[in-house]
């Protein structure tokens, strides 16, 4: 969108170059001659003038929509950190550390289907 923006905005710009360019209103292009009076050199410029802004609204455009894509992408790599930040994190807390008994996640006694044994016999 950028580059047809600015494919636009050039040719608006060659547009209004030619036309200051050749002050009797005879234009030659492609070998033609054209002779406009003040009405056609009006409508000429009133094209050109739509013409840039059309460009400039298209260059707008693409350029709110590549920083668009630029801040999403920042706001993934974000994420992406701080997930593999997390992540080593928890494989740092799960690993048990050398020399300490590893925790288990289930602190229930090793035999649970004995009944407790009374202590009076």
């Amino acid at each position: 969108m950028t580059v047809l923006g600015l494919i636009l905005i050039l040719l608006a710009g060659s547009a209004v170059a030619m036309a200051v360019m050749e002050p009797d209103g005879t234009f030659l292009l492609f070998g033609t001659a054209f002779s406009v009076g003040h009405l056609e050199m009006f409508a000429a410029g009133a094209a050109a003038c739509a013409v840039l802004v059309l460009g400039l609204l298209l260059m707008g455009a693409g350029s709110r929509r590549s920083a668009r894509h630029r801040r999403q992408a920042r706001e993934s790599r974000a994420e992406a950190a701080r997930l593999r930040d997390e992540k080593r994190r928890l494989e740092h807390k799960d690993t048990p550390v050398a020399g300490t008994p590893a925790e288990t996640a289930d602190p229930a006694p090793a035999d649970a289907s004995r009944a407790p044994e009374d202590s009076r016999a």
